[in-house]
């Protein structure tokens, strides 16, 4: 087993943890089943999998501020939102989504998170310590 401490700049405040996702894409939240969590999207590369729980890296979310606002509150109205984001092209519709919600973003990590984040791993965020620890079997 392996850890990787990498810093961040914190976006939303929060400690999530959980399981990685990774895509290259960027989300709109909107476009997840907020019963099951799971990507509905046709054509995204997380179509059909879980976000419940999970450390998402995604480019960055899309989509209008009644979408993505909708669509985290719902999942987390059904105990499905992602445990935490990690974002390489931040913006604000996001950034407001998850605050309202309490999500935890950070950006900004000192290697490229795409380099050293794969599915699977188990990923701690802590975004008031600008944080993130990575621990790979």
């Amino acid at each position: 087993m392996s850890e990787q401490i990498v810093k961040c700049r914190c976006i939303v405040s929060g400690i999530g943890n959980g399981e990685a996702m990774v895509s290259s894409e960027a989300m709109c939240f909107y476009l997840c089943d907020p019963k099951t969590g799971n990507v509905i999207e046709k054509g995204h590369d997380l179509f059909g999998k879980n976000v419940a729980g999970k450390v998402l890296l995604i480019k960055s979310g899309k989509g209008s501020s009644v979408v993505m606002i909708d669509g985290l509150y719902q999942l987390k109205m059904n105990n499905n939102l992602p445990a935490a984001l990690i974002v390489e092209d931040i913006e604000p519709v996001l950034v407001s989504s998850a605050f309202v919600v309490g999500v935890p973003i950070v950006d900004r990590l000192e290697v490229d998170p795409y380099h050293i984040i794969s599915d699977g791993v188990q990923v701690f965020v802590d975004a008031d310590k600008e944080e993130v620890r990575i621990i790979k079997d």
